[in-house]
């Protein structure tokens, strides 16, 4: 089981991921969408593609960009394709 925590509460739990570059990956469906606000960021890796963001918001609290995922992934990367990962003081464990 992988968990995904920021500021006293679980935003994504699953026994399904992935883990790429030492980055657990949470399927779309195990993340707790009422933590997630849509953002406008994005930033691209060279062999991934183009990253979108989410930021958090808890308890009054916002994480800005502290999740990404890759809608249109490369080749390369298609395995993360609808999976959710997490930066910025949020606390994963598998």
């Amino acid at each position: 089981m992988a968990t995904a925590k920021w500021n006293g509460e679980v935003v994504a739990e699953s026994e399904v991921f992935e883990t790429v570059e030492g980055n657990i990956y949470f399927p779309r469906n195990s993340i707790h969408m009422e933590f997630f606000k849509d953002s406008t960021h994005s930033s691209v890796c060279p062999w991934k593609g183009t990253a979108s963001y989410f930021s958090l918001s808890v308890h009054g609290k916002t994480n800005e960009n502290a999740a990404w995922f890759y809608e249109n992934p490369k080749k390369e990367a298609e395995k993360i394709k609808g999976y959710v990962a997490f930066w910025k003081g949020v606390e994963v464990n598998e």
